[in-house]
């Protein structure tokens, strides 16, 4: 498996989604998702497009968040052909989980270019 393939998922969470920096955030972005990048977040919603959607939404909610948590990845990165998946769960450090979940990207040139959200029921 490539190395610097598996990273890009592994960086979205742990080097955008976790990163509480704005311009670091940014320039973790442009390394790591292409210019034109669509992240899906629900079936319903629409599609978020762009370095710049995707940080309003990530800092959207970061306010939403106590400071100590962080994305724990719960399973290692896996890669077939160009598409991606990785589970993780949001919450403190060491403490009981609030949200668990996976996302799959789709990978081309070597950047991520969709990101799609999949939220585990809490109920189960």
């Amino acid at each position: 498996m490539d190395e610097k393939l598996t990273q890009l998922l592994e960086d979205s969470l742990l080097k955008v989604w976790s990163e509480r920096d704005d311009e670091q955030r940014l320039r973790v972005m442009e390394q790591i998702y292409a210019t034109d990048i669509v992240f899906y977040e629900t079936n319903e919603g629409e599609a978020i497009k762009g370095h710049q959607a995707m940080d309003e939404l990530i800092r959207k909610l970061q306010t939403q968040w106590p400071p100590e948590f962080v994305f724990t990845i719960t399973s290692p990165v896996v890669i077939n052909h160009g598409i991606s998946h990785v589970s993780w769960t949001l919450g403190p450090a060491h403490g009981t989980p609030v949200a668990s979940g996976m996302d799959i990207a789709v990978i081309e040139g070597g950047v991520i270019k969709g990101l799609y959200l999949y939220l585990d029921d809490p109920g189960h």
